[in-house]
């Protein structure tokens, strides 16, 4: 069975260190590896649009957003298809095929969209309580996700945790269908997850438990080299730690969560060489005696290392964006192509597929004739 990787993110809004460590710094691993039959990364502006449906401008502009924060962060568009997800029609029709396999109740049981659902506001569909109501198109974005990896016969997705309940309801989705149309046409996946823990889900810069664009507690792939310090040294640390020689907390310490998925022993050899790696500078903070904006100065300049390639790389592709459009043209004509296969042998496996069954319209005019006769 071939290899396929699909991955992508809703255009809302630039992209972050919680989407670069959850998912896009694996993807260009994973490109550069190159041990897959092919890849697809694609900007999800349908499911942008779930909750988006009145500002339909602010999904627009992030297009381009989205996709130079994927080139500048490395993917190489010889070796990834990219594509918009709107552009596959296909899509959403598989879409409608699969909501006849999932009933209301299981996609009340998905956390994820619990989840989403509490973070957005939406009530129960009661408009009350200054809770808006859901829209079907959010409540079902789970079909709408199995539809964008069962078109490309993904075998793999890599994604952040949060995203594992999504995983398992499309695995769900490709067995029911398989089952109920005694087919092979669908392909299980299996989530990716990062193998650094700190990665999973990096906290926002207030130590909130998700780094969210709508809580403003980013740091953005795009930020300048100023944006980045200013934003690390108003980062939450450990509220117990009021004097430097206090002993102090790292497990509730932001500043070391992003240490732990950022920082490599070289960079102390480069940065900081008073300690060998992380876990000595961590066993002074917890004895005492090092002070949090020490601590946090390192982290600047890890981070700014690591952005410094993606800034040059993004200033690039800003003065070619005509080419990036091509780009994103491209990847969606041929990711349209595989979709459409795909759809092909679904329609086949459903019986559905009238004008290409010439068995079908045999049997039906025999029939006919026979009754005319």
């Amino acid at each position: 069975m071939p290899k396929i990787i699909l991955t992508g993110d809703r255009p809302t809004g630039k992209l972050h260190l919680g989407h670069y460590v959850g998912s896009l710094r694996g993807r260009v691993a994973l490109q550069n590896e190159g041990g897959y039959d092919r890849m697809f990364v694609f900007i999800a502006d349908v499911q942008a649009l779930t909750d988006n449906a009145d500002n339909p401008e602010k999904v627009r502009q992030n297009i381009i957003e989205v996709a130079l924060d994927y080139l500048s962060a490395g993917l190489d568009p010889e070796k990834v298809t990219i594509f918009i997800q709107s552009q596959i029609p296909e899509l959403h029709e598989m879409t409608q095929f699969f909501s006849n396999l999932v009933t209301v109740q299981r996609l009340q049981r998905n956390p994820t969209v619990k989840t989403e659902m509490a973070m957005r506001g939406f009530g129960d569909g009661a408009e009350d309580d200054n809770r808006r109501g859901l829209p079907v198109g959010f409540f079902t974005y789970p079909i709408s996700q199995a539809a964008d990896i069962c078109a490309f016969k993904s075998t793999m997705v890599p994604v952040g945790e949060d995203q594992e309940p999504m995983i398992e309801q499309c695995r769900e989705i490709v067995r029911s269908f398989n089952g109920t149309y005694k087919c092979d046409v669908l392909v299980e996946p299996e989530i990716k997850l990062p193998s650094n823990q700190a990665c999973r889900r990096l906290p926002g810069t207030d130590g909130k438990a998700k780094m969210s664009k709508s809580l403003g507690n980013c740091i953005y792939l795009s930020d300048s080299a100023a944006e980045v310090e200013r934003k690390v040294k108003g980062m939450f640390t450990d509220p117990g730690h009021l004097r430097v020689e206090d002993p102090g907390n790292v497990e509730v310490n932001t500043v070391f969560t992003y240490l732990d998925a950022f920082s490599e022993d070289s960079d102390f050899q480069r940065f900081w060489p008073e300690y060998e790696n992380l876990e000595a500078l961590k066993a002074h903070y917890r004895r005492g005696g090092l002070g949090d904006m020490k601590v946090k100065k390192f982290l600047i300049a890890v981070l700014n290392d690591r952005l410094e390639p993606l800034r040059q790389r993004r200033r690039y592709y800003e003065e070619r964006i005509p080419e990036v459009y091509e780009i994103l043209r491209r990847g969606s004509e041929d990711a349209r192509k595989v979709a459409a296969e795909t759809l092909r042998q679904m329609k086949d496996a459903m019986k559905i597929n009238y004008f290409d069954d010439a068995e079908l319209i045999r049997e039906q005019a025999e029939k006919y004739r026979g009754s005319n006769g």
